[in-house]
């Protein structure tokens, strides 16, 4: 199955066509700014040379708010007009899929803003301010764009914490998860964001403006 695999979770986006596990094609792309433009550029040029696909499996967080209503929208599209499925896939499966030996729990910690981590674990995403986050002296391993600070966090607590090299998706390992998903015969998650914190944009006090006549 040849699979366009879609991401743009974290500061890094990419875009590839996997077949078979192995990449034909690849971009990576800044994730901000100007993601708008540059990611449906980057998915242009990567089927232009590798060819029609079957599926698109996208990241759908949690992390950048931006970045994952893009990526999801853009597979969304593609997905519709191609008439092929579109595949969700959380960040947690991706990085899982770059340490397929790990015996041990992967955490994954997301750099949600300036001093609040999204940390996922056992498939659970929550949100906590840097002071806050939990420990353990359970063995884990720890990967994302946080890593560095929660496993700091963990070992100056005597906690048992691997440090991994993984700090950005490769949207290979995006396919990968989603063709996991099939294999171990679960359910396809659906393609939509998911989000830990609540948005911050207030309505008004007031209330919407009425719709111009």
């Amino acid at each position: 199955m040849k699979i366009l695999a879609i991401d743009a979770a974290l500061l890094r986006a990419g875009v590839a066509v996997v077949d078979g596990g192995a990449a034909v094609e690849k971009i990576f792309v800044a994730g901000r700014p100007g993601l708008i433009e540059t990611l449906p550029v980057a998915m242009r040029d990567v089927l232009a040379k590798a060819g029609p696909v079957d599926a698109v499996a996208v990241t759908v967080g949690p992390g950048s708010f931006t970045g994952l209503r893009t990526a999801i929208a853009l597979a969304q599209g593609f997905a519709a007009a191609a008439g092929v499925p579109v595949w969700g896939v959380g960040v947690e499966e991706a990085f899982a899929q770059a340490f397929p030996s790990m015996h041990r729990p992967l955490w994954v910690a997301v750099r949600a803003r300036k001093d609040r981590i999204f940390l996922i674990r056992d498939g659970v995403a929550e949100g906590f301010a840097d002071a806050d986050l939990p420990r353990t002296r359970a063995a884990v391993a720890v990967a994302g764009n946080a890593a560095n600070e929660v496993a700091a966090h963990l070992a100056a607590a005597g906690g048992d914490v691997i440090l991994t090299n993984g700090r950005a998706i490769d949207p290979v390992w995006v396919a990968r998860a989603a063709l996991a998903r099939v294999a171990a015969g679960l359910g396809l998650r659906e393609a939509v964001p998911v989000y830990v914190d609540p948005p911050e944009a207030k309505l008004p006090a007031g209330g919407l403006r009425p719709s111009p006549v």
